[in-house]
């Protein structure tokens, strides 16, 4: 059967629970066991679609075409297994699906409450996230409860894993909490109160951890690990330090280091092969010891909070680990261009525009990627970034005055970007999107496949398939399509069906490409993503001429 391992989190939140729960999933995976890992989120948002990125940072999206928590990115980034739908839900959705099965009757007219009601569903819904995966039963699913022990919100997926490890029996399940140890600068000391006090709050509610992990700027000393096993009640060997590390992909390299993989498999009764972490220790080797270094400037609209971006920004760092080179991000907010100019763009090696919903700094996009276009710096587009090239085409190139999307001018002459039911009929008119529409209903979402033309920059990356995953509403009008061709723009793909543009490219530039997906949803630190490496590679080759002063 599926064994268990359920991780929480005390004292703040942002200490990198999913990190090191991807960690122990990857070092697990490397003793030859089959691991899925869900993510439980507190909130009642049904997901996390319509949340804004300010707050809750990106929405990663899975093959299936769910909306998902970020820490799914983590999760495909460190292990094999693939995420879905069923691999991250929220309390919203355990409440709907309760309210559901009482208005239909199912509770046989019985009180609805807490326990049993909302903890025996989300009991059921881990169960099916963990035989969510598509190549058989895993050996070990690991389940991250979000928010932080001792919220209110958290007490029921709390009490749920309690009552589930009893039902799947105590050998098959394993609890792990983390917690903050902080150096008082001040005093010199690192203090393992807040540490006491977490676990204290944890058996509160029931639990018992296995086993700690104790986050701190610097590994916790002997004496601090021997105090917090004496007070935690938990085994020395099992109080594990996870220090700041200078990239993430170390962390599985600390955890192992400490036996943390040894001590899941004893509690677990699990016999495996020795752990091959080789290629965790390449990547760390390559990412200290780069040959070439660039600096990308991502303008974007959510650059405030640095999760909004966050598989773009590792994707980035994926690619520079299979290209040898040290890739720095500058965060250029693209309202300040708007305000400011173009200036703030000089000295970059590339130019990457990401996406992002609404109107706000989207001129200051399209001056971003004109700036690109004339001064031949390598410039990636991804989503809206690609509608913004295609309007900045549109104006510049084509003449084509006042072309926008229908999104960002409803009453644009030239609607070169639009939702499908406004594309121009062939009486010329215009039809307008409907105002009423659900927000979460109309995007185009998931893992689509589509054919590459021969012969393209895009073909030379992708092959003759492109497989990647989509999140967004408003598509490239084909309407102008034709025009955007006779002035030396290239469609490389299109989708079978409608023949919606997917990927743009410009063949009389070093590097003009942007696609309509979202290639960094699947983009890994072991065999990176062939769009990114190519996109850095001619951002080396820029930094390299402009050095030699060509």
């Amino acid at each position: 059967m599926t064994k268990y391992v359920f991780v929480t989190g005390g004292v703040v939140s942002s200490l990198g629970k999913g990190i090191a729960a991807a960690s122990l999933a990857a070092i697990l995976e490397s003793r030859g066991l089959k691991v899925t890992m869900i993510k439980l989120d507190p909130y009642i948002n049904v997901d996390p679609g319509t949340m804004s990125p300010f707050q809750h940072g990106e929405v990663f999206v899975t093959e299936d075409g769910a909306e998902t928590d970020l820490d799914l990115g983590h999760y495909e980034r460190f292990i094999s297994t693939k995420m879905h739908k069923p691999n991250n839900f929220t309390s919203g959705q355990i409440y709907e699906s309760v309210l559901r099965k009482e208005r239909r009757g199912e509770y046989l007219g019985k009180t609805v409450q807490v326990i049993p009601h909302i903890t025996n569903e989300i009991q059921e819904f881990i169960a099916r996230g963990a035989a969510s995966t598509r190549d058989g039963k895993p050996d070990v699913c690991v389940v991250e409860i979000g928010g932080t022990v001792g919220d209110i919100e958290s007490l029921p997926f709390v009490e749920a894993v309690r009552q589930m490890s009893f039902r799947v029996g105590r050998n098959n399940t394993c609890f792990i909490h983390l917690t903050l140890c902080p150096w008082i600068a001040s005093a010199g000391e690192l203090k393992t109160k807040p540490t006491q006090h977490s676990v204290q709050k944890l058996r509160e509610e029931g639990v018992y951890p296995d086993i700690l992990l104790c986050r701190a700027e610097r590994m916790v000393p002997e004496g601090e690990r021997a105090k917090i096993s004496l007070f935690a009640n938990v085994p020395m060997d099992c109080v594990i330090s996870v220090a700041d590390a200078s990239t993430i992909y170390e962390v599985p390299l600390m955890l192992h280091a400490q036996h943390l993989d040894e001590l899941v498999c004893k509690k677990l009764g699990l016999e495996t092969k020795p752990a091959d972490l080789s290629a965790w220790q390449n990547i760390v080797e390559r990412l200290k010891n780069p040959k070439h270094e660039v600096t990308i400037g991502m303008v974007g609209k959510y650059v405030d909070y640095a999760d909004s971006y966050k598989s773009l920004n590792e994707a980035l760092i994926h690619a520079g680990i299979h290209t040898d080179t040290r890739v720095k991000t500058r965060l250029i907010d693209s309202t300040k261009i708007e305000e400011e100019g173009t200036d703030l763009l000089k000295g970059l090696d590339g130019i990457l525009v990401p996406g992002g919903f609404g109107k706000r700094g989207t001129e200051g996009m399209i001056k971003a990627i004109e700036y690109a276009r004339v001064n031949n710096i390598p410039f990636l587009g991804i989503c809206l970034g690609m509608q913004c090239a295609v309007i900045e085409f549109a104006r510049h190139v084509c003449g084509l005055g006042g072309a926008n999307s229908t999104e960002l001018d409803p009453n644009t002459p030239h609607p070169v970007v639009a939702l499908l039911t406004e594309w121009k009929d062939r009486s010329g008119q215009v039809q307008r999107r409907d105002e009423s529409s659900d927000l979460g209903g109309t995007m185009r979402l998931g893992r689509q496949e589509v054919p590459v033309a021969d012969g393209t920059l895009g073909h030379k990356i992708y092959g003759d398939v492109v497989a990647e995953r989509h999140r967004h509403r408003y598509e490239v009008n084909n309407s102008y399509v034709a025009q955007f061709e006779e002035k030396g723009m290239v469609i490389s793909a299109k989708t079978p069906g409608e023949h919606l543009p997917e990927m743009m490219e410009l063949p009389n530039h070093p590097f003009f490409f942007a696609v309509q997906f979202h290639p960094e949803f699947t983009s890994n630190p072991r065999f990176g993503h062939p769009l990114f490496k190519a996109y850095i590679e001619a951002a080396v080759k820029h930094a390299e001429e402009a050095k030699a002063g060509k």
